[in-house]
């Protein structure tokens, strides 16, 4: 595999050191194409509508059940929330290329396609990845009709005068939110589950993330993109971490530009709605990020202008911490870290706990010292 366009030198990146994993699988069983949309569980669907409102989406579908809410592309829903007992995250729905895939990844796995609601339309392939997660392959859903977007402002840059006798004034509204770009989670079973997602589903590293000084040790953390071949991907589709217990992270949300995402912030701050950590541009994904909580806890994040990259790089690897999270923002806050005192961190200490005395996972001592050193960095 050739390795010209590894991204090496752009802040503390490097490629792979001899040995380290390669971050795609030789032979995958199908390449899925996308992220179709992420499910989840909530008492107050109603109250779940209000936020996403202000957050930038747009409801496609809702009765006394569920909920679909989506962006302005063109598409299916990036959302789906049904009612439930108590809040929480039940999956990613990833879009195959087409029903020779479903079929072959089902008859790979031993389980069999069976058809979605008709709300959405198409068929499924529903799996349970290493960590326990219910995984969702779909294709041939309903195509939802493109919304009117957010148009991106025009800007003078530098001596380049595009806008005359014209001020800017963009609205404080909700950004509009145009698609689901990616879904972070973490794992006791790291190293297992992403070859698990690498073998089966297709997908490849864009970057890998490993504990200062441990890096023998393998990653703790990768940034994994579809391969469409020559056509550019998102620089990650999903990202996954090593961890105590296996739960969601966040979710992003693209929108046009950055008028548009503080703009939207300053709305939802209005709101009273708190913001987790922004804006700033992260490194891994260069994306310009704002990261919020709605009212059940989730954390969720609009970002523009994220890195496109196609099948020929290569993984770049980096030492995981706190200050290499953003090339420029406000330090990362505690709540994004998950150490803001409270249910959350209360609930990760438990499970720290709990995955010390067990020797099915990855997470010992040694990997519990890491993670206390990216806190403190």
């Amino acid at each position: 595999m050739s390795t010209h366009h590894t991204h090496n030198d752009l802040h503390n990146e490097q490629g792979a050191l001899a040995g380290e994993h390669p971050g795609r699988a030789r032979n995958p069983v199908i390449k899925v194409r996308d992220l179709a949309w992420l499910e989840f569980e909530k008492p107050d669907l109603d109250g779940a509508e209000v936020f996403a409102h202000a957050f930038g989406f747009t409801t496609s579908f809702k009765d006394r059940d569920e909920l679909h809410l989506r962006g302005t592309l063109a598409g299916s829903p990036a959302v789906i929330v049904r009612r439930g007992t108590r809040s929480r995250f039940t999956g990613p729905a990833f879009l195959a290329a087409d029903d020779a895939d479903l079929l072959r990844l089902a008859g790979h796995l031993g389980v069999v396609v069976t058809a979605l609601p008709d709300n959405l339309g198409g068929l499924t392939v529903d799996a349970r990845d290493p960590s326990g997660a219910r995984v969702r392959v779909v294709t041939g859903c309903h195509t939802l009709a493109a919304l009117p977007e957010q148009v991106p402002l025009v800007h003078n840059v530098g001596g380049r005068v595009a806008r005359a006798n014209t001020p800017q004034r963009p609205p404080r509204e909700p950004a509009r939110v145009e698609r689901l770009g990616h879904v972070v989670l973490q794992t006791p079973r790291y190293r297992e589950a992403l070859d698990w997602y690498l073998e089966h589903l297709g997908l490849i590293v864009s970057d890998f993330l490993y504990y200062d000084g441990q890096r023998s040790k393998g990653p703790t953390m990768s940034f994994i993109r579809c391969d469409r071949g020559s056509e550019p991907a998102d620089h990650h589709t999903l990202a996954m971490t090593l961890g105590p217990r296996a739960r969601y992270v966040h979710s992003a949300y693209q929108v046009a530009d950055l008028d548009a995402l503080a703009a939207g912030g300053e709305f939802l701050r209005d709101a009273g709605y708190h913001r987790s950590w922004g804006i700033g541009r992260h490194i891994q994904g260069s994306q310009v990020f704002d990261y919020w909580r709605d009212d059940d806890g989730f954390l969720v994040e609009h970002f523009t202008d994220g890195d496109m990259f196609d099948d020929t790089l290569e993984p770049g690897w980096a030492p995981m911490t706190a200050s290499g999270l953003a090339q420029w923002g406000p330090p990362a806050s505690a709540d994004f870290l998950g150490i803001k005192p409270g249910r959350e961190s209360l609930a990760e200490a438990r499970s720290i706990l709990s995955a010390l005395r067990r020797s099915d996972n990855e997470f010992d001592l040694t990997r519990l010292r890491g993670l206390l050193k990216v806190a403190n960095s």
